[in-house]
């Protein structure tokens, strides 16, 4: 074990970054949860991550406004057609967010296919760098998160169609570039799903603390085995909702499980 590994300078940043990406993922996860349209955000984060690649293969500087505007545009686009195919044929969403992941990853490896660092890039995109998040990354993000959370707050049930789409787009892109698309998936579904049997203010809390406790152990014990951190993280925060089980405020059961979907249903 490498206890030299836990340097705060490093962790700190990181762990940040994970708090930010939960404060809108969760309240997102919850109606994700309630509307069955699981795999969303990994279309949304494809989407965002082919937007990313797009602006690189065109030259702009990774680190840019550019890609950062790319991101979002391409982002938004996909939550468009998404938010049209839901109205068009709701009874065949899942399998359409299916197609348009793949397209967007396929994508990805087409633009990447004559690029020497093509690996790396997706590599980065796919399990995100966390621990090198820079200062202003963490500003803009949290900036940006906020306003979001605002907008979520205000229109509460009203938060429906394209207004949903688009706000999940936004938040999706904020985040994929600081953790990668698996950790977008995890940080939107894990907490939402381990408290899926309860309600309310309560639920939020929990699922809150469940990502948070995830982030945190994830991070430290990455830098102790010296292991890849967005991986750990995927693998303690699924960790953290199945130990949350073990609560009785948290554990699921049949019949908590039917109405707290049925109120999230009706809050979507």
């Amino acid at each position: 074990m490498n206890w030299d590994g836990l340097d705060f300078s490093i962790l700190g940043p990181a762990c940040l970054a994970g708090l930010i990406v939960l404060s809108t993922h969760v309240p997102l996860g919850t109606k994700v949860l309630a509307r069955g349209i699981i795999f969303i955000d990994l279309a949304i984060a494809q989407i965002a991550a082919l937007g990313v690649i797009l602006a690189q293969f065109m030259g702009m500087d990774e680190h840019g406004l550019g890609v950062q505007a790319a991101a979002a545009a391409a982002a938004l686009l996909g939550a468009s057609l998404l938010s049209a195919t839901d109205k068009r044929w709701p009874e065949y969403q899942e399998p359409l967010i299916g197609t348009v992941f793949v397209l967007a990853a396929t994508g990805s490896l087409l633009l990447l296919a004559n690029n020497p660092h093509g690996g790396e890039h997706l590599k980065d995109l796919l399990i995100g760098q966390i621990l090198w998040v820079s200062p202003g990354q963490l500003w803009i993000a949290a900036i940006a998160s906020l306003v979001l959370l605002a907008v979520i707050a205000w229109r509460g049930a009203r938060l429906i169609g394209l207004a949903f789409y688009a706000v999940f787009a936004l938040a999706i892109t904020v985040s994929v570039q600081l953790i990668g698309v698996y950790l977008v998936f995890t940080s939107l579904i894990v907490p939402a799903l381990a408290t899926a049997g309860m309600r309310g203010r309560s639920r939020l809390i929990v699922a809150y603390a469940i990502g948070a406790a995830g982030y945190v152990s994830g991070l430290v014990l990455s830098a102790v085995l010296d292991l890849p951190s967005g991986a750990m993280i995927v693998w303690t925060l699924a960790f953290c909702g199945l130990l949350a089980q073990a609560l009785p405020i948290v554990r699921r059961s049949p019949r908590a499980l039917s109405p707290a979907l049925g109120v999230a249903e009706s809050e979507a």
